[in-house]
């Protein structure tokens, strides 16, 4: 039997999604794609929180490039009908489903895996780590939507110098242009991801669900519909939860905030 494509694994309420192809330096073909989705739903199901990592020794070098020439030159045969792109209904479901996901990075995180990993929350990296997009000196395009996520984060500037120059930027450099948040020693950005998870399943189920799914999209609105749409969401009615926690703090029960130093 063959080894999967994707581990999973619950640790009480947090699901741990590995890419598995660690010999192809997880390089993302279809299959891992349908792989994927089924984790992703699972864990919509059954974790408050989820983290993604790599086997091996990186996080994801983008695009089977056995299976592009394949497509490109009509070995696999397009759909009958367009549809949506795989790749972006399942990143979609990362970035905009019901739970927040982190992810863990190290070594190569470039093209298609950098779309993968921009589709996480918050992103930790260890000083292996390096971070391009290659796509412009294979002769193809982005095409997991990077277009929109990644030049979201980086800007334009940013995102057409890696494109055009295919330079890769360092752990260092990606804190810089907030490709990820925390950077830690070699081999322990899994550590710290569960140990970000863990924080985060702490909070509320509706605030995290407010936080990953509100926010992104008052990013797209004018001034005045983002103010609107804060308000619509802040006014709901609070589940009992929340008026347990506020009560916790009135009566000076809450646990205290403490600061994360990275």
């Amino acid at each position: 039997m063959s080894e999967p494509l994707i581990t999973y694994e619950l640790d009480g309420n947090i699901a741990l999604i590995g890419l598995n192809r660690p010999d192809k330096r997880n390089a993302i073909n279809d299959p891992l794609v349908d792989e994927l989705r089924a984790a992703v739903l699972r864990a919509h199901d059954e974790a408050d929180v989820a983290v993604l990592f790599g086997h091996g020794s990186n996080f994801c070098a983008g695009l089977d490039l056995a299976e592009a020439l394949a497509r490109a030159t009509g070995q696999i045969k397009p759909s009958r009908k367009r549809r949506r792109h795989n790749w972006h209904e399942v990143f979609d479901l990362i970035a905009r489903g019901p739970i927040p996901f982190v992810a863990a990075l190290h070594g190569a995180v470039v093209g298609g895996g950098l779309e993968l990993a921009m589709s996480a929350h918050l992103r930790v990296c260890d000083e292996s780590a390096l971070f391009g997009l290659p796509e412009g000196q294979r002769g193809i395009f982005v095409g997991g939507g990077g277009t929109v996520r990644i030049q979201r984060v980086v800007g334009t500037t940013v995102m057409t110098d890696m494109m055009l120059t295919g330079r890769l930027l360092s752990p260092a450099e990606g804190l810089q242009e907030h490709v990820v948040r925390y950077v830690t020693p070699a081999g322990e950005a899994l550590a710290k991801s569960r140990e970000l998870a863990a924080r985060i399943a702490k909070n509320s189920l509706e605030t995290n669900w407010m936080i990953i799914n509100v926010l992104p999209r008052v990013q797209d609105l004018s001034h005045d519909d983002g103010l609107f749409m804060e308000q619509l969401n802040s006014a709901r009615a609070r589940p009992p939860e929340a008026e347990k926690r506020l009560r916790e703090f009135v009566d000076g029960k809450a646990a205290k905030i403490q600061d994360n130093q990275g």
